[in-house]
């Protein structure tokens, strides 16, 4: 039997009857590679995946994070293969507006008709009536929040989400003023932009939803596909006796009481690493040398 693990205490989605422990799961690692295409077709053992999932899930993670172009579809499939029917309090946040090309790209899909499809292809694919959470990602920029208008396609989503398939919305890859105009189409339950120990452009913006209590949910916690590397980070891992990820995630965790973390990994053994920096607490010269790596001052700090 798996030892539930005290995952970082919980959060309440704002407006929402949500809580989710801090603690959750990203499953864009569950899909496969061909060759250049990231995240494209199967893994090469389903099995292993389905069973990190059971895991991750049996270990006291309920919030698990998604999209149908993971794959594409696969990711969704093997969540609903080893989770359906669904433990009562797990919550599933999905992303729209990508679609893949037959290359692997990532092709922005903003229009009524794309959005309309991928809550569809979700709703099928994970086999529900219903999605927890929806983020829409801004796509002006593939790799980095970029100013424009996204209006049109989040008044789309929050005309599914008035018919009922969508509970609540939030925002992915979006600069403040993106933020600024959901909020007077639709209420955001969080944001999911890139943020980790070297990237830390969001520091203001983590501070300003903490005060409205909407989470912020960064992805790429551990660097992405270029994980990270820092003597410091090392440094302050050993004096800790834990991997330089381990301290990276739990950086994050004493961050600010609104961060969810979800980190990624198709292995048992990285998922269970993952898991235990919920426990990790890291003390105040630690906190100090590791917030120096992005050379910006503590006073952005929030903690609970």
């Amino acid at each position: 039997m798996i030892e539930q693990i005290n995952l970082a205490g919980s959060f309440t989605l704002p407006g929402t009857s949500i809580a989710v422990n801090r603690m959750g799961y990203g499953a864009m690692q569950l899909a496969g590679r061909d060759r250049n295409k990231l995240v494209w077709g199967p893994p090469r053992d389903v099995d292993a995946a389905i069973a990190v999932l059971r895991e991750a899930v049996a270990s006291g993670v309920n919030h698990i994070d998604t999209a149908d172009f993971y794959g594409p579809h696969v990711t969704n499939q093997i969540i609903r293969k080893a989770l359906s029917p669904y433990p009562d309090g797990l919550a599933i946040a999905t992303k729209v507006s990508v679609r893949r090309g037959d290359d692997g790209s990532w092709i922005p899909a903003f229009s009524r008709e794309d959005l309309t499809a991928a809550i569809q292809d979700n709703l099928r694919n994970l086999g529900l009536d219903v999605l927890d959470v929806v983020n829409l990602r801004s796509m002006f920029s593939i790799h980095e929040p970029a100013e424009g208008s996204i209006e049109a396609p989040l008044t789309v989503l929050a005309e599914l989400q008035q018919k009922g398939l969508v509970r609540h919305i939030g925002l992915s890859n979006v600069t403040p003023a993106q933020i600024a105009e959901a909020r007077r189409i639709a209420p955001i339950v969080c944001v999911q932009n890139q943020y980790n120990l070297a990237h830390r452009t969001d520091d203001a913006l983590i501070a300003d939803l903490a005060r409205d209590g909407v989470a912020y949910v960064p992805f790429f916690p551990l660097g992405g596909f270029t994980p990270l590397q820092s003597a410091t980070l090392s440094d302050v891992a050993a004096r800790l006796v834990a991997t330089p990820m381990q301290v990276a995630l739990a950086w994050l965790l004493q961050r600010s009481p609104n961060i969810l973390v979800i980190p990624g990994t198709s292995s048992i053994e990285h998922l269970r690493e993952n898991l235990q920096s919920a426990m990790l607490q890291i003390p105040p010269e630690g906190i100090a040398d590791l917030d120096a790596i992005g050379g910006n001052a503590r006073n952005w700090r929030h903690t609970a």
